[in-house]
């Protein structure tokens, strides 16, 4: 007599009530909640050393600007030491994106985290226009990709885990774990998010952010918005304001990268081309005699929230940070973008009929939406930040500047998964470095 073994479905209710996919499925939930913790513990402690070590150089700084000569010499040691150690490096942000898309690549330099933790800092010391959330995000892939060795996580559950890092670092640095979660589901795939990772990402963002602020590191507040009515008037306003933060994010990203291609090929060898660019960076800011422009910014933006600003200070930004950043120098973008949104907010003033920190706040959001493609969570940034009232506001400018921004921006390896127009189509499946650079 032949005894059949009965095939037991996912759905099959044991004793107890439960169905064996109760069981797989908490087993698979447990198993990442561990990993996103760890995973939030790395990027929370790195976040906050490098947040201190931020605050100290920015001081230094501040009261002692004969460092700002120094900007050459830095730019040297920075382009050498990634020339001898950090060739794979050197792609920062877009490795990690190339990676969660290709988990079968090999695996993330651990060396990443603290290079670009120790050349962020030298970079803000003498005076270059840089921002903070690469940094973070570059320490947190790079420290959760180590664990894939550890717990033997196959190349399928490697894109969770880089994932989780990439929230984590945002949402530790900002003090913004909705925003970080939901930017490392969708930063990756333009127009596409990956909802099983959410859990984890979510977990990792909150532990990254509470971590960073029980080693006693804070975050800038911004005030809270008062938003007018919604009417015709400002309904109209909104979106001609975020017709204006996409097209800006627009050429933020042309500028980056036109300023990079330049260097490259002009300047062969690597750890010259920061030597240049901190010439003409030092020679800029002394020319312009204030040094509002570089590091940060932070001041700038908040006082763009309560007062007028020279109108020219968004363009003045924007060209400082694609010097800094495109001749090779280190740092985020993502700061010198509320830099540069919040103050075209300001500019925007007089021209539309909405209060001045309305405008500077759905700025700070929008410009930054449009030049990552990550409207929903530059959304949730805005709530965070500066209240729920103003998550309409904010989410329409987001959206608007989203469309308006094209398929350009920050992260050449962002891949196009829908197109932004339904009628242009023949971009899909490429990435934006493969995309023909061309500013309209």
């Amino acid at each position: 007599m032949t005894i059949f073994k009965k095939k037991v479905s996912p759905f099959t209710v044991l004793k107890g009530g439960f169905s064996l996919e109760f069981f797989l499925n908490a087993k698979y939930l447990l198993r990442w909640l561990l990993l996103a913790i760890i995973v939030g513990v790395l990027a929370g402690t790195a976040s906050a050393l490098f947040l201190v070590l931020l605050e100290w150089a920015t001081t230094y700084r501040e009261s002692h600007l004969w460092v700002i000569y120094f900007l050459p010499v830095a730019g040297f040691v920075i382009g050498w030491v990634y020339y001898q150690w950090g060739k794979e490096s050197e792609k920062g942000n877009n490795l990690l994106l190339q990676s969660v898309q290709k988990p079968s690549s090999k695996q993330i330099p651990l060396i990443m985290a603290p290079l670009v933790l120790v050349t962020t800092v030298l970079t803000h010391l003498v005076g270059g226009s840089a921002g903070r959330e690469g940094t973070a995000a570059q320490m947190g892939g790079a420290l959760a990709d180590q664990l894939t060795h550890v717990f033997k996580i196959r190349p399928r559950d490697r894109q969770l885990i880089l994932i989780c890092g990439i929230s984590a670092g945002f949402s530790s640095v900002f003090g913004t774990p909705m925003a970080g979660a939901i930017f490392g589901l969708e930063v990756f795939l333009l127009g596409q998010l990956r909802y099983n990772a959410l859990v984890p990402s979510l977990l990792a963002a909150v532990v990254a952010d509470a971590v960073t602020t029980a080693w006693g590191v804070g975050h800038t507040i911004y005030p809270i918005v008062e938003v007018p009515e919604l009417n015709f008037w400002t309904f109209g306003a909104v979106l001609l304001a975020g017709v204006l933060f996409g097209l800006t994010a627009r050429v933020f990203s042309w500028a980056s990268h036109a300023v990079g291609s330049s260097f490259k090929q002009k300047i062969v060898y690597p750890p010259l081309r920061p030597v240049i660019g901190g010439v003409m960076l030092a020679a800029i800011i002394w020319t312009l005699g204030t040094t509002k422009y570089i590091g940060l910014g932070i001041p700038t933006i908040e006082a763009s929230f309560v007062t007028s600003l020279p109108p020219y200070d968004f363009i003045v930004k924007l060209a400082l940070t694609a010097l800094t950043l495109g001749c090779g120098f280190k740092g985020g973008e993502v700061t010198p973008l509320f830099f540069i949104g919040a103050t075209l907010g300001n500019a925007l003033f007089p021209w539309l009929p909405l209060p001045l920190e309305v405008l500077a706040a759905i700025g700070f959001v929008a410009v930054f939406a449009g030049a990552s493609n990550t409207p929903l969570a530059c959304t949730l940034m805005a709530i965070e930040l500066f209240g729920a009232e103003c998550g309409v506001y904010a989410f329409m400018a987001c959206v608007v500047a989203y469309l308006f921004s094209g398929h350009s921006g920050i992260y050449g390896a962002q891949v196009v998964a829908n197109s932004k127009n339904p009628f242009y189509t023949r971009e899909t499946g490429a990435s934006l470095a493969e995309v023909k650079r061309r500013f309209f």
